[in-house]
């Protein structure tokens, strides 16, 4: 089967695979575009599972202000070499990721980052409600997980749903470029300012 040059061309946008992988894939899923694109999505992923070991040491800081200048990002993206946080994918996510806090205001990188204890009121709270509705003790078990993973995805910018693109997490947007760059890349930490905040 014939694959159309633009069909490799847009696999290879989207996930930074070369030119003969994506040709390959799309083979392999008979011209089937979205098959050969989440089989690409999980190779990067493996990529990026592979690459987390690594140090990540260089990178840079990116500042935002919103037009008005009411808010204010600044964010530090790290990676390995100070030759990948010079390239466009490097710089683009960074951006990305500012513009990302500005907009949905997160208040952690990742789940790791919130403290236990906040983790353990909240559940607390929750079942204590739950149990106050009289709600099945199997039932609040899943409702407390259901919150505490709800609250994850507004408040820990890994977890967010990315702002450009509602089917990829920005934890997605790390992983695909960090398959397109080869290189480990860690989201170290943000501040994000609001004026009267």
């Amino acid at each position: 089967m014939a694959i159309a040059t633009e069909q490799i061309k847009k696999l290879r946008e989207l996930t930074g695979a070369g030119v003969l992988d994506a040709k390959r894939t799309l083979e392999e899923f008979n011209g089937d575009f979205e098959k050969a694109l989440a089989l690409l999505k999980e190779k990067a992923a493996q990529v990026a599972e592979k690459k987390a070991e690594r140090v990540a040491k260089q990178g840079l800081i990116e500042s935002y202000v919103h037009p008005g200048g009411r808010v204010g990002v600044i964010v530090e993206v790290n990676c390995e070499t100070d030759f990948v946080a010079a390239t466009n994918d490097f710089t683009d996510l960074a951006h990305n990721l500012a513009l990302q806090i500005a907009a949905f205001k997160p208040q952690y990188v990742s789940t790791s980052d919130v403290p236990a204890e906040v983790v353990e009121e909240m559940k607390k709270k929750i079942a204590d409600a739950a149990l106050a509705d009289g709600k099945p003790a199997n039932i609040i078990e899943r409702i407390v997980t259901g919150k505490v993973e709800a609250f994850y995805k507004e408040a820990c910018l890994l977890n967010q749903v990315y702002i450009r693109d509602d089917k990829l997490t920005v934890n997605d947007l790390v992983k695909t470029t960090i398959g397109k760059v080869g290189e480990n890349i860690v989201v170290r930490r943000f501040v994000r300012f609001e004026l009267g905040e």
